[in-house]
């Protein structure tokens, strides 16, 4: 349009001001419009103006988008999307050195000829352009602009090191993402600006930077295009770029259209290369801080004044040269291409048969190849929608929602969101061609509408893996040194200015797994720096928590609740222990002293709780001589010792040391020497605890579950694992020490010489089947024979033997409801019998034998294997060897009943135990003169050995003891003679056989624990 106004060319490096001066032209004017090379400036213009003059005059035109209300009077427009022949009093056409561009010059040099305003025209650039400009248009006037700010080169940075506020370009997507990527982790994120954005999502992308959520652009070349972003710096990745055909080198005026957006306003900018991208060459680096470059000496140029008379007349006038020298014929653009694939098919080519009909297939033509799937699937589709429009004038409903329905989707990662948008471009373009749809406001706003959620799945994909919001925010707050704000859950989630760090697990914090890197390390002093007074806190709530909320765990951990605080280590003595905080080092001195003192507070009277008969007898001062010494030997083995290990000093003791020591709970036992209230389930998770810290142990044993009488034994358990969780270890299981004792003392009056079956006594308080207890008995040193018979008759069976029920029929009771592998037998029975200790750890009634003269049923049994005792009143001495027996006629109690079968009586399966001579096999051996078994399972040590008694072992003596015949003793001294007289030979009949001649008794030391048992016993 031909026009007598005013034309001038702005021109000028970047950072000079040119839109904003003809934006402020523009708005001089009653009417005005203002053509801008990207969509996204567009926008940013658009939202310019509007902000000063509303909008209601303000109109918006791109190929995808279209906001024209009734009163516009500026047009905002991108320069493809001008409409022609407005008369508007005011015209500018921005960027107007991309009449040079390879793919849209025409479209610029176009406008630079024919597009004028009625009363000013503005050309704004870069001064490349003045001498063509001059050449093709003689009447333009030019104004000069300067740099507002400095420009300067940096030279190469890595990325790691770049500097704050900085923009880093790419030239192609992979490049950008990858940049971005690695961005995120070292510096917290980015914001991503790409030419393909749509406005929405670019908008929120700037705002990330702008707002200073994050530090760091990387951007496609479009961000040279007049976008006002505060970039300090702007770095290239790369100096070359793909234009469509060909990989090329960046020139020094591009190079300065891109590097240019560093430093706005009055800030100074600088500008440099990173990555693989080398170093800028002085001379070109220099021509960019200059702004000096070589003008543009050609411009593209395509006829605008076409033939629609056929198709291949349009071809003809679009590939028509230019007649006007400075100008050279454009390459074939994507339209010119789709309108020569279009009139090559048959039926297009015949539906294009007048000049309105190819004027029609022009503008489908024009339709911009947003998909970029492939050129022959672009052409498809125009072919398509030329059809329709052809037919019918319109492009059907239902067609339509078809190809939006597909789009309309937001899953999906950035790529394919990102393909959905450009393929909603597609429509969005579609839909604002006039009269191509039946209602194109409804079909605008649907594809507006559905652009926008792309948009934003886009961005928010984009800032989910661009933008670690986290690390941004902390970086940020650090950097205005300001007190950080942390916050601790209920469940020990630490926020930071309301973003998620890590967990606070006790006194130690314990970052995100999944920050690494420099994220790692500012989440780390962030974190560190806010939670300083919250170490404070949780000290001095844990100093004045409760022992209930502190424990210990059996790897000697100690536990405030479900977080560890620290953990046990060994001390002087195993009853006191040490304690080892876990605070961090940031946390303070004074926070891990108050957390040490409160642990070692904690563990201090957990022992004196648990341990407290133990702590009594150690400080029992008026226990003297052997006996405190024997209770040292106690406190050292934290309440339990095999007896054979003290056997020596056990015959040392006097009545009055044992006594003594009874007084505290000791119990002499044949195989252990142990304190019953120990036994507990709590003293013995925490005694195996202190053991293996004493013992220096990496991995601490476990404690057997509570209320089991026998459990499997642990082969690769430590040695003394088994004593110190108050079980020994025979045969194949470990057997609880106190159930022990008392099958001890019901082994006592059977016959190990001649042999004996279990009774189901034995079987209950053990809770085995009769197989798992021979080799139990196996374990103890007696040889099991396995024997079958036929099974009486119940009726048979039936007999009464001191008013109890015959053990045969307790025994097939016991075998009826007890498995194979015993391991519903857990119970123990619920009258003992002897003294012991219950599944609860709870004391037992005392052995009928301690109601002899006040004596221990140690005693009793030591003066049981002495027959003819020199001196009544001598004291007794526990033996080591098997048990002492009567005999009498046994039951067949220790029978098992086999399955009945159809031809014959029922069988039953039996065991005959007798004294064996070894110890237990599973149990390491030690003693003097060979190896010592506890009392009642080795042979014995003192004079005078009763019948039915096993080898001595103890002093070396060699041959079976009791193997007698005429009074001989093989291997031994003799018959025995004492006050008694001689003792009387075996084969002279049945004999029972008395420990030693009555003597007074004792009276009940009124002080002994038991004192009120062992009188109540001997009432009854």
């Amino acid at each position: 349009m031909a026009g007598q106004g005013r034309i001038a060319a702005v021109l000028g490096p970047t950072n000079t001001g040119k839109t904003h001066y003809a934006i402020d032209r523009m708005l001089g004017h009653r009417t005005g419009i203002i053509g801008l090379p990207l969509r996204l400036l567009a926008r940013e213009v658009y939202d310019k103006i509007v902000a000063i003059r509303g909008p209601s005059v303000v109109a918006l035109v791109t190929g995808e988008e279209r906001i024209v209300p009734p009163r516009t009077a500026y047009w905002v427009c991108t320069v493809e999307a001008m409409p022609e022949g407005m008369g508007t009093d005011f015209l500018a056409i921005d960027e107007i050195q991309l009449c040079a561009d390879p793919e849209r010059g025409h479209i610029f040099t176009d406008r630079l000829l024919r597009a004028r305003g009625l009363h000013e025209t503005l050309f704004l650039g870069s001064d490349t352009m003045r001498g063509k400009i001059a050449e093709v248009v003689p009447e333009a006037q030019f104004i000069r602009r300067e740099r507002m700010s400095h420009l300067s080169y940096a030279g190469s940075k890595k990325i790691s090191r770049m500097p704050a506020r900085s923009a880093i370009v790419g030239f192609s997507v992979d490049n950008v993402y990858a940049i971005a990527e690695l961005i995120r982790r070292q510096k917290g994120g980015a914001a991503v600006v790409m030419g393909a954005l749509s406005p929405r999502t670019r908008n929120a992308q700037v705002a990330l930077y702008q707002n200073g959520d994050v530090d760091y652009l990387v951007a496609t070349d479009a961000i040279g295009m007049g976008l006002n972003l505060d970039i300090n710096h702007v770095a290239f990745s790369s100096l070359t770029k793909f234009d469509g055909r060909r990989m090329r080198e960046l020139m020094p005026n591009e190079l300065a259209q891109i590097a240019g957006r560093a430093g706005r306003g009055m800030s100074d900018g600088t500008f440099g290369v990173t990555g693989e991208a080398p170093p800028l060459d002085e001379e070109v680096a220099q021509a960019i801080m200059d702004h000096r470059f070589a003008p543009i000496r050609h411009l593209q140029w395509r006829n605008s004044a076409l033939n629609f008379g056929s198709p291949e007349s349009l071809i003809a006038s679009l590939e028509e040269p230019p007649r006007q020298e400075g100008l050279v014929r454009a390459r074939e653009a994507d339209d010119l291409m789709a309108l020569r694939t279009l009139a090559a098919d048959a039926e297009t080519r015949a539906r294009a048969s007048s000049a309105e009909s190819v004027r029609l297939l022009w503008d489908v033509c024009r339709i911009p190849d947003f998909r970029g799937i492939s050129h022959a699937e672009h052409a498809s589709l125009l072919t398509q929608i030329f059809a329709f429009l052809h037919q019918s004038g319109r492009v059907p409903d239902d067609w339509m929602a078809r190809q939006i329905k597909r789009i309309d989707r937001t899953d999906g990662d950035i790529d394919t969101l990102s393909k959905r948008l450009s393929f909603i471009r597609t429509w969005t373009y579609v839909a604002q061609r006039r009269a191509w749809l039946d209602d194109e406001n409804h079909w605008r706003d649907t594809t507006r509408a559905v652009e926008d959620r792309l948009s934003d799945a886009l961005h928010e994909r984009l800032t989910q893996r661009f933008v670690d919001r986290r690390t941004s925010v902390l970086l940020r707050r650090l950097k205005q040194k300001e007190a950080l704000l942390a916050e601790v859950s209920d469940t020990g989630d630490v926020t930071v200015e309301g973003e998620f760090v890590g967990r606070l697990e006790g006194f130690r914090f314990r970052q995100d797994a999944q920050a690494s890197g420099e994220e790692a390390k500012t989440i780390s002093r962030a974190a560190l720096q806010a939670l300083t007074p919250h170490f404070h806190l949780r000290a001095d709530r844990f100093y004045n928590a409760p022992d209930t909320e502190i424990d210990f765990t059996e790897q000697g951990g100690l536990m405030w609740g479900e977080q560890a605080v620290g953990k046990l280590v060994a001390g002087s003595e195993p009853l006191k222990p040490g304690v080892k905080v876990f605070v961090d080092d940031e946390a303070g001195e004074d926070v891990a002293q108050k957390v040490q003192r409160r642990l070692q507070h904690f563990i201090d009277r957990k022992v004196a709780a648990l341990f407290e008969p133990l702590l009594a007898m150690s400080r029992d001062e008026a226990m003297t001589g052997l006996a405190r010494g024997f209770a040292f030997r106690l406190v050292e083995n934290l309440g339990i010792i095999p007896r054979q290990s003290v056997a020596d000093e056990v015959k040392q003791l006097d009545q009055d040391a044992r006594g003594a020591l009874r007084k505290h709970g000791v119990r002499f036992g044949q195989f252990t020497i142990f304190m019953p209230l120990l036994l507990k389930p709590a003293p013995t998770r925490l005694r195996l605890v202190l053991w293996s810290l004493a013992q220096g142990l990496d991995e601490f044993p476990e404690a057997p579950p509570p209320g089991l009488v026998t459990v499997p034994a642990d082969g690769t358990a430590p040695q003394g694992y088994d004593t110190m969780s108050g079980y020994r270890t025979a045969g194949e299981r470990a057997i609880r020490i106190d159930m022990l004792e008392r099958l001890a003392d019901m082994l006592r009056g059977e016959d190990s010489r001649g042999g004996f079956e279990a009774k189901a006594d034995m079987l209950s308080i053990t809770g085995m089947t009769l197989d798992q207890f021979a080799d139990l008995m196996t374990g103890l040193g007696y040889k099991a024979e396995k024997g079958e018979r036929e099974k009486a008759k119940p009726a048979e069976t039936v007999t009464e033997t001191s008013g109890t029920p015959d053990d045969a029929a307790a025994l097939d009771t016991a075998a009826a409801v007890t498995p194979d592998d015993g391991s519903a037998m857990t119970a123990e029975p619920s009258e003992p019998a002897v003294e012991g200790v219950s599944p609860d750890g709870a004391p037992e009634k005392l052995e009928a034998e301690e109601t002899t003269a006040g004596l221990s049923t140690e005693e009793v049994i030591a003066e049981a294997t002495t027959p003819e005792p020199e001196a009544p009143n001598a004291p007794a001495e526990v033996q080591d060897g098997p048990f002492i027996v009567a005999e009498t006629d046994q039951a067949d109690a220790g029978a098992a009943p086999a399955a009945p079968t159809a031809e014959g009586p029922t069988t039953e399966v039996f065991y005959t135990f007798t004294w064996g001579g070894r110890g237990n096999r599973n149990t390491e051996r030690r003693g003097r003169g060979g190896d010592r078994h506890a009392r009642g399972a080795e042979g014995g040590q003192g004079q005078g050995q009763g019948q039915g008694r096993g080898p001595r072992q103890d002093r070396g003596d060699k041959g079976e003891r009791g193997d007698r015949k005429g009074g001989d003793r093989k291997g031994g001294k003799g018959p025995r003679k004492g006050k008694g007289g001689d003792r009387p030979d075996r084969d002279r009949g049945p004999k029972t056989y008395e420990s030693r001649p009555a003597r007074k008794e004792k009276a009940i030391d009124p002080d002994n624990p038991f004192a009120a048992a062992l009188k109540g016993l001997k009432t009854d």
